[in-house]
């Protein structure tokens, strides 16, 4: 009878990088007890990439308690680009190497978007490093090659670990939006996460969002003209004078000085990656329709709460099925390959058997399908919320329902 373990006196790292979301932890412990249970001894490297850069900087993971409900990164994360870029253009690839070996590293799992499991897929197919990358974004735009069967159709769209958990938090958070503007028969603009993709923008409307924009149709001068007729007769037209429109941080708004498309800022550095720092695309919408169309507009930007908290369940879940399919991975030695899932089911089917793995080198980013958005209604179509129904459940909404009398003076 066999004893020891496959992987005995093999050793396994994870590190995470690029922003948090409330799944990573989770992500994590799944890989470290799997990869324990088949002999491997768990490293964790801190700070992503940056964690092998210089002496490296290290953790022992084996045998130590780890809660993965806990949302974001115990093992840290920057936006550290190994390889070179506009903002550094030092190769760095070789220190990677170097700490790699100094640690005696056999195999390295990568929790990341396209950015940090871009790196290792470099370093996978330059220097041969034993790589598998775990899928992570709260904007869930990291191209999965997941399918969603809707009404005899198949559709290519994106499941990515975190999104279900940011997608909660926005619904939670739009319906708690209503009771404050409507009581100042308000439009209130709701910002949300999303550079290229408005896949979590449209979680809004499951908390009773009306109108909704998104990075890929662009908000062009004829556009926004429509717009701001659209939202004035859907505003009238409302029982309670209360509007609420969800906006993703990256649409491409039309600048009346500047008479070019373009995208708000928070900061114009860049990190190592070339990407800047978005933010307050709701107030400058907020304004222009308060001077196009006379109603009081209020801005307010979700900002880090869908990254924040305990792991959804959902979520939960899901990390670790994805871990089962890493399992499988290492035991058949199938490097540069990222686990995920084959098709959008509900929590009770997330089980192994509706997993496969891609090569990391299809990976890349996913927008939202045309389809799945009415760029003329402003809304999201049937199709994506059957897609949401399935992992944050029916759209909800707190509604007051009394109605008053009006007194007549006599």
């Amino acid at each position: 009878m066999r004893t020891e373990k496959i992987f005995a006196g093999k050793t396994l790292a994870i590190l995470s990088g690029g922003g948090d979301t409330p799944a990573i932890n989770s992500s994590i412990e799944s890989v470290r007890n799997r990869a324990s249970m088949l002999g491997f001894k768990v490293y964790g490297i801190l700070r992503g990439w940056k964690g092998l850069l210089g002496d490296g900087d290290v953790v022992d993971l084996t045998n130590i308690p780890y809660n993965g409900l806990y949302g974001g990164t115990a093992l840290l994360s920057s936006r550290t680009n190994p390889f070179p870029s506009k903002k550094n253009t030092e190769d760095r690839s070789q220190q990677i190497l170097r700490n790699i070996e100094r640690y005696k590293i056999d195999v390295l799992v990568t929790i990341g978007g396209d950015d940090t499991n871009g790196a290792a897929r470099q370093m996978y197919e330059k220097y041969g490093i034993p790589v598998i990358g775990f899928p992570k974004t709260i904007d869930n735009d990291l191209r999965t090659h997941t399918i969603h069967r809707y009404q005899g159709t198949d559709n290519e769209v994106v499941l990515c670990p975190g999104f279900a958990s940011g997608a909660w938090a926005i619904k939670k958070m739009t319906s708690k939006l209503h009771t404050t503007n409507e009581s100042h028969q308000r439009i209130m603009v709701l910002e949300v996460m999303g550079r290229d993709a408005g896949w979590l923008t449209g979680s809004a409307i499951f908390g009773g969002a009306q109108v909704a924009l998104v990075p890929e149709v662009e908000m062009t001068r004829e556009r926004k003209e429509f717009f701001f007729e659209f939202v004035k007769e859907k505003y009238m037209r409302s029982p309670k004078h209360s509007l609420i429109i969800a906006v993703s941080e990256g649409v491409r708004w039309w600048d009346d000085e500047k008479q070019e498309l373009g995208m708000v800022y928070a900061s114009s550095d860049l990190d190592e990656y070339g990407h800047p720092r978005f933010g307050g695309v709701s107030g400058v919408i907020a304004s222009e329709i308060s001077k196009h169309i006379g109603i009081e507009a209020r801005g307010q930007i979700s900002g880090y709460i869908p990254r924040s908290g305990k792991c959804y369940e959902y979520d939960r879940r899901l990390t670790s099925t994805l871990a089962d399919k890493v399992t499988d991975l290492l035991l058949r030695g199938d490097y540069g390959k990222m686990p995920v899932m084959k098709e959008i089911v509900p929590y009770n089917e997330l089980e192994e058997y509706h997993t496969t793995s891609i090569d990391m080198g299809n990976v890349g980013n996913f927008p939202l399908p045309e389809d799945y958005y009415n760029a003329n209604e402003f809304y999201f179509t049937d199709k994506y919320i059957d897609f949401l129904t399935n992992i944050i459940g029916e759209p909800y909404r707190m509604e007051f329902d009394n109605k008053f009398p009006v007194v007549i003076p006599q």
